[in-house]
């Protein structure tokens, strides 16, 4: 793998870094690209992964935990490599062998995750886990590789054992300086404006050449039988690129595709038996449809629609005609939006995304042009806390598990909701739940947490089943009301209501059950969320699965 090496070949590569600048100044520059290029690989790593398992806690810890095993290992070897042959030679070959392993992760990983990815489909949890595992572990050989610098470089700065403090600080300062710039870098602006093929590309091949750069100039013969490195790493990246990061589901015809900074986003379209096109919107490992268009229908029976119902609950008689001012945290490509224009006419909307591209997506491709329709583009707890508007509608459809934002589930966050409310304005929001075929019971922790933290600064908490789906619709009042309320007012409906409302409510009606809120509570303090969310997960997943994220 590495030039051969002999005590006479050990004098031959001793250079003195103290009197030999170019060579001090290049093994600087490579410690420090060596830092930079670690954390964009583990950054990058995130991405590449959550393609298909996510972005929940147990894939963040396994990427951290397993890349400071491999980190150990590689300061561990270093050590030992650069006692038993201490030439920049054999540094340099190390660098280049670990920068071209991490080009190559993307390529070799994609099948592998494209079979994983279909395993999550199917919900084969030992599938899924098993890509999963075997990516982590290829991950190894860069990261290890790239463990060794640090000591290395330390052992070959070293020439007087009463610097050795000095020359280490120096070393671990100029690679953790690499490791600044290779943390923000990727996160900031390689991933969401190049993708994460491209960010890999460029990080490894820019370390590749710098230690193909110093081999050259201490030893030309060992750079140049390592030369086709960086060919062969352009020509297999360049063949990567062609083609999605991953393939739509079977049916369907991918008209869309970005890695922006918050989502890998995916819009696909197919068409109904009646021939008119349908277009969704899926996010990260696209298990969920997070928004829905058709070019002639607006109500698609799913938990979108039940959005509607929410004010209803208020004291009769109430016909919808009194909403004026509605939010929604989680536009998404604004289906949403759609309806409430479409069934109670132009009332003014502030739609409150934090991912633009998902808002330009949802411009381009899901008709989110509606001129009553305010977007912002913002965090929606900042952007809300700031506004002084009242809403008669509140709508928070940013639960979609495995990603649920602890801080809009807090108490303290529906305190800040609700002073932004009407007198009778309603909160509703969409939490999902599971189903385990062993037990044969629902899991409904993340229901009853949050159905728990609502009634602890609202009036009254109300809960709609989705039918087909494993969502549930939960509505808070800002007023004192009851139950009974959406039945009377489903009944004295005026006759131009409009045909969806009269469905929604009569479905609401049909799926109302008993609210039941646990005794978890969740604070700016402490909200476990996370914690019960990827219970549910593993659960969802070991269980085999039952199809009830999709909707």
């Amino acid at each position: 793998m590495f030039c051969a090496w002999s005590p006479r070949a050990a004098v031959r590569d001793g250079v003195n870094l103290r009197t030999n600048e170019t060579h001090r100044w290049m093994l600087y520059l490579l410690v420090f690209a060596s830092g930079m290029c670690t954390l964009a690989i583990e950054i990058t790593a995130s991405r590449l992964l959550g393609y298909v398992f996510g972005t929940s806690n147990p894939v963040w810890a396994s990427i951290l935990g397993l890349t400071l095993v491999y980190l150990t290992a590689g300061y561990f070897l270093g050590g030992r490599w650069s006692d038993r042959a201490p030439h920049l030679s054999i540094l340099y070959q190390i660098v280049a062998w670990g920068a071209f392993a991490g080009g190559l992760m993307p390529i070799i990983a994609r099948p592998l995750l494209g079979s994983a990815g279909s395993a999550m489909v199917a919900f084969r949890a030992g599938a899924a886990v098993g890509g999963f595992v075997v990516v982590m572990v290829l991950f190894a050989v860069p990261v290890t590789l790239l463990g060794c610098v640090s000591p290395f470089a330390i052992r070959l700065a070293l020439r007087d054992v009463a610097a050795a403090g000095n020359t280490a600080g120096r070393m671990y300062a100029i690679s953790t300086l690499g490791s600044i710039v290779g943390t923000f870098v990727p996160a900031l602006y390689t991933i969401p404006e190049l993708g994460t093929t491209t960010t890999f590309f460029i990080f490894s091949m820019l370390l590749l050449l710098i230690a193909l750069l110093g081999l050259t100039l201490h030893n030309r013969g060992a750079a140049l039988r390592l030369a086709w490195m960086p060919i062969l790493l352009t020509a297999l990246t360049a063949l990567l690129l062609n083609g999605p990061l991953r393939p739509p589901p079977n049916g369907t015809t991918l008209l869309y595709e970005k890695e922006s900074a918050y989502n890998y986003i995916q819009v696909v379209e197919y068409k109904e038996r009646d021939g008119t096109r349908t277009r969704l919107l899926y996010l990260n490992e696209g298990q969920g449809i997070h928004s829905q268009w058709n070019e002639k229908a607006l109500f698609y029976n799913r938990t979108w629609d039940y959005f509607m119902a929410g004010s209803f609950f208020n004291a009769p008689p109430f016909d919808g005609k009194s909403i004026k001012q509605v939010a929604l945290i989680g536009l998404a490509a604004g289906t949403i939006a759609r309806q409430y224009t479409a069934a109670f006419g132009p009332v003014a909307i502030d739609g409150y995304e934090i991912d633009p591209a998902i808002v330009t997506a949802g411009q381009r491709y899901f008709e989110m042009t509606e001129p009553n329709l305010n977007v912002v583009v913002e965090d929606g707890r900042l952007a809300f806390k700031a506004t002084d508007k009242r809403y008669d509608v509140v709508g928070l459809d940013a639960y979609r598990v495995p990603y649920v934002p602890w801080n809009l589930t807090t108490v303290e966050f529906f305190e800040e909701v609700r002073a932004h409310l009407a007198p009778q304005g309603v909160v509703i929001s969409n939490v999902g739940r599971t189903y385990n075929a062993t037990t044969k019971r629902e899991d409904r922790r993340l229901v009853e947490a949050i159905t728990n933290t609502l009634s602890h600064v609202f009036a009254d908490v109300y809960t709609i089943d989705v039918p087909g789906s494993f969502n549930t619709v939960l509505v808070a009042t800002n007023a004192k009301t009851t139950g009974a309320n959406l039945a009377v007012n489903f009944a004295a409906l005026p006759a131009d209501t409009h045909p969806a409302v009269r469905a929604v409510l009569q479905g609401a009606l049909a799926n109302l059950k008993t609210t039941v809120r646990s005794e978890v509570l969740f604070t700016d303090d402490r909200a476990p969320v996370e914690t019960i969310v990827d219970s549910m997960v593993i659960d969802f997943l070991t269980d085999g699965g039952t199809g009830q994220f999709t909707k």
